[in-house]
């Protein structure tokens, strides 16, 4: 995504005597709140944010995906993705691990896309006592590894700690979908879900959607909102909804190229669908 303001995040942080970092590539500290910047709005990034939650609980949304986790938990926000944090606890004490896109690049190819796809589907996760440890493990390496000034390979050793890292999730993470199971209203839900957040910017129509999952597009509609609550349609435009409103919030692009970046025929009709599924203009918005 072009023109992402995303600055602010990176320069709080090099403003924090506790935060371990290397090469300005890698963030790593512990924290007990975890509003980024003073941001409430939705905030797009192109860095990897993982959250681990040691102590109290914390609530928000990933691409529209509500989370309310409970420690010990684990949330995990990929480049490009929406971030929504709503709250945390009075206890809430938690690690904060922030990669650039730069640093994540080195081992993308290697982790596979079933792994990436499964972090970008599945954006949290409860931990249980061993998936814990090991997490913690990874950290104090890390921060050992950065600490120590004199080894000029400490950022290799750092990236090979952390695709074993991502292994770990991509396991833990299968394990806990298999576990939880689906009912298959819910599964059909899911499915729908995660064909939106991959195609709408382009694709807006339900009947889409159900030729996708081979299903007729009433029924699809009617498992969705009996899964989730919203209509199909309704999911649809909160995920645009949600695109432009960080867009607008988190970018320097005018409203015309968002209208652009969206697939909207013009800057009005973008104006007209943002007023009626938000309630004000995207001028006010801004």
């Amino acid at each position: 995504m072009r023109n992402i303001a995303i600055h602010n995040i990176y320069e709080s942080l090099k403003k924090r005597a506790d935060v371990d970092q290397i090469e300005q590539e890698i963030y790593i500290y512990e924290t007990t709140e975890i509003n980024h910047d003073g941001h409430s709005h939705p905030l797009k990034t192109d860095c990897t944010i993982c959250c681990i939650c040691l102590k109290g609980e914390m609530r928000g949304k990933i691409d529209l995906k509500e989370y309310h986790v409970k420690s010990p938990a684990l949330t995990i926000s990929v480049p490009g993705q929406v971030l929504e944090h709503e709250s945390c606890s009075d206890d809430f004490n938690g690690i904060l691990i922030f990669m650039t896109q730069r640093f994540t690049e080195k081992f993308n190819l290697l982790l596979g896309h079933s792994i990436s796809m499964s972090i970008k589907n599945h954006p949290y996760m409860a931990l249980g006592n061993e998936e814990l440890q090991s997490i913690l493990a990874y950290c104090h390496m890390v921060r050992k590894v950065i600490r120590t000034d004199d080894n000029p390979n400490r950022l290799q050793i750092i990236t090979h700690l952390t695709i074993a890292y991502f292994y770990g999730i991509g396991y833990f993470l299968h394990k806990s979908i298999k576990d939880e199971g689906l009912s298959k209203d819910r599964d059909i839900a899911e499915k729908f879900l995660q064909k939106v957040r991959q195609n709408y910017k382009t694709e807006r129509k339900v009947e889409y959607y159900a030729v996708q999952l081979q299903l007729s597009a009433n029924y699809l509609s009617h498992v969705v909102k009996d899964a989730t609550g919203k209509t199909a349609g309704e999911w649809i435009d909160d995920y645009i909804a949600l695109e432009a409103k960080a867009l607008l919030k988190s970018t320097n692009m005018t409203i015309q190229q968002i209208a652009d970046e969206l697939n909207f025929p013009s800057q009005s009709f973008f104006g007209k669908f943002f007023k009626r599924v938000v309630g004000v203009a995207p001028k006010y918005y801004k």
